[in-house]
């Protein structure tokens, strides 16, 4: 069964900076792996909130971001890999959540297992001073 691995979260002080990574890992085969993958993101959510978008890339390399991280956090591609990184910049306390990585694979492309979504387990990111 494949699966995503988050790494990269941590303690840091406010205006620090952090990288996270995904990784795709488990029993990949060529119908789950990386060039099936059609989108990919990174999601967080604090302790009483909602799951919330932070930053997700396309397959043709355009970005959206959340408001609250726009010009502090940026979202990169493996070229190879086909995994995505998370850069993050200046981090604030409001920054302090889970970090969640998802994969979007394609809907239809030929030898691609159809539309599945895959979540990491979470990689938690702490900024306190």
């Amino acid at each position: 069964q494949v699966q995503l691995v988050e790494s990269g979260g941590g303690l840091v002080q406010p205006g620090a900076s952090l990288r996270l990574s995904c990784a795709l890992s488990g029993d990949i085969k060529s119908n789950t792996g990386p060039t099936c993958i059609s989108a990919m993101g990174w999601y967080r959510q604090a302790p009483g909130n909602e799951r919330e978008m932070v930053a997700y890339i396309n397959d043709d390399g355009s970005t959206r971001y959340g408001d609250s991280v726009k010009g502090r956090f940026t979202i990169s591609r493996d070229a190879v890999k086909n995994t995505p990184s998370l850069q993050m910049n200046n981090l604030k306390p409001e920054d302090t959540a889970v970090y969640y990585c998802r994969a979007r694979y394609y809907s239809g492309k030929a030898g691609c297992i159809y539309g599945l979504e895959l979540w990491g387990q979470g990689t938690p990111v702490t900024v306190s001073s």
